[in-house]
């Protein structure tokens, strides 16, 4: 969820010019990744 809503922020930043949004939009999708690394980690461990 977090990697699409990055995506997304990331694409309406690009358009607009925003800097701060793009930004944004780049941590929200580094969040995803970790969250699924997190979550495939945890399944190795079972």
């Amino acid at each position: 969820m977090d990697k699409a809503k990055g995506r997304m922020k990331e694409a309406a930043g690009s358009l607009t010019g925003d800097k701060d949004t793009k930004a944004k939009g780049r941590s929200d999708q580094r969040r995803g990744n970790m969250k699924e690394k997190k979550g495939n980690l945890k399944d190795l461990l079972k």
